[in-house]
């Protein structure tokens, strides 16, 4: 396992540590990483939706919306699977 050391400043770092005890977490070492694991599947969302738009757009034929729901839908399990 790597180590990563950061710095904050410290009215950021109190503000974290109240969200923390909020949270119920146990360690700061638990929030950042859900926080970099949620953030990590948000870009991978937004890559993946901005690549149904671009599939949307080149298609020959229209894609309804119905049909674009479906693929986000099975797009987004995917990355779950991926990211779980």
């Amino acid at each position: 396992m790597e180590t990563v050391s950061i710095k904050l400043d410290d009215e950021f770092a109190k503000r974290m540590d109240h969200v923390i005890k909020q949270g119920n977490y146990v360690t700061k070492t638990e929030f950042i990483r859900e926080a970099i694991r949620e953030k990590m599947a948000r870009i991978n969302k937004d890559a993946t939706f901005e690549w149904l738009r671009k599939i949307r757009g080149s298609s020959k034929r229209k894609t309804t919306d119905e049909e674009l729901h479906r693929a986000v839908e099975q797009a987004m399990k995917e990355l779950e699977r991926e990211l779980l």
